[in-house]
């Protein structure tokens, strides 16, 4: 008799537990349908989750596809995070983009994150206003950086913002944000950076007011590049060239979008982006992620109450991240 009531007890404490109502995940924002395409991009029944929050302002996510890891700045923390499924938030790089006794003010963190052709981590550091390379692998992850560059002609950058990888080069953008004021700039603009694989840095840029995010198309014929003012909330779209030699320049630099009217309204402004397979672009702006297709045309908006900072996509191009504020923000794409 004891036997089978321990049984029935066990069945009765499997069947509560299983009753239990599974937790939902905090979801925010909505999903703007502007055009049929959008259909094929992002499925119908897609929510914008919450898988992470309470930082301070966060950017540069980047999926690590070998870690099954979600690593994204927070500026003001100095600090880099490692999101997973199965543990949630851990601190990855501590400090993350001021390393030295330096006092400064302004951003001291890393922005933008990336990998280079061997799978290293690069950083752009803004406290200590360089391009850097972690001194570590992925897996077994140290504060420990190698300056990739850090001048342009003889004069130290702004404070690197983001950056692509192509062919072995690094195509930076330098605005003044990680900076406590404008008197510490040593280059009177505001630069778009070819890092060349030698350490040569050449200029490619130097009209934008406030360069950002920057992309390219999936051919590399395009190159996209965010400008963050308030004034010129645009988003530029550049023709890459190259000599067959291995050098690299741009040209154009036609008008992909502007949104210059929505700055009064909500907020955000045009910032990091990412560009699928399809070279569908996923750019996070006013009033949070604008989804283009390659000829501009906007398909849709994940709309965003917070100012959205940048996206980062998995490798199958089913996965969109985004750094969203105190926000770490997942949205489903098709399937």
């Amino acid at each position: 008799m004891k036997s089978q009531q321990r049984i029935l007890g066990i069945v009765l404490i499997a069947l509560i537990y299983g009753c239990k109502p599974s937790i939902e995940t905090k979801t925010i924002g909505s999903i703007e349908r502007l055009d049929s395409a959008i259909n094929n991009i992002i499925t119908k029944d897609a929510k914008v989750e919450v898988i992470a929050e309470g930082f301070e302002w966060t950017e540069g996510p980047l999926w690590i596809e070998d870690q099954k890891m979600l690593l994204f700045s927070d500026i003001p923390k100095n600090t880099v995070f490692k999101w997973t499924e199965e543990k949630g938030i851990e601190t990855y790089l501590l400090p993350s983009g001021h390393t030295t006794t330096e006092p400064i003010g302004g951003e001291p963190g890393s922005n933008g994150l990336l990998l280079d052709d061997n799978g290293t981590l690069v950083l752009c550091q803004h406290g200590d206003r360089r391009l850097a390379r972690m001194n570590a692998t992925v897996d077994v992850q140290k504060a420990e950086y190698q300056t990739i560059a850090d001048k342009y002609q003889g004069k130290r950058f702004n404070s690197p913002n983001d950056a692509a990888f192509y062919n072995g080069d690094f195509y930076l953008t330098d605005p003044p944000y990680g900076l406590a004021a404008d008197s510490l700039k040593e280059i009177s603009f505001q630069g778009v950076y070819r890092i060349a694989k030698d350490g040569t840095v050449n200029l490619l840029v130097d009209s934008l007011t406030r360069p950002n995010g920057i992309a390219f198309s999936p051919d590399h014929t395009k190159i996209y590049v965010a400008n963050s003012d308030s004034d010129k909330a645009r988003w530029y779209k550049y023709n890459m060239i190259t000599d067959g030699t291995g050098n690299a320049a741009i040209s154009g630099g036609s008008i992909f979008y502007d949104a210059t009217s929505l700055t009064s309204s909500v907020k955000g402004l045009p910032d990091g982006l990412k560009v699928d397979d399809n070279g569908t672009i996923f750019a996070s702006g006013p009033g949070g992620v604008f989804i283009f297709n390659p000829e501009g045309k906007l398909l849709g908006k994940i709309k965003l109450d917070e100012a959205c900072s940048n996206t980062a996509l998995s490798p199958d191009g089913k996965v969109l991240y985004i750094t969203n504020d105190m926000y770490l923000l997942r949205v489903k794409l098709r399937k």
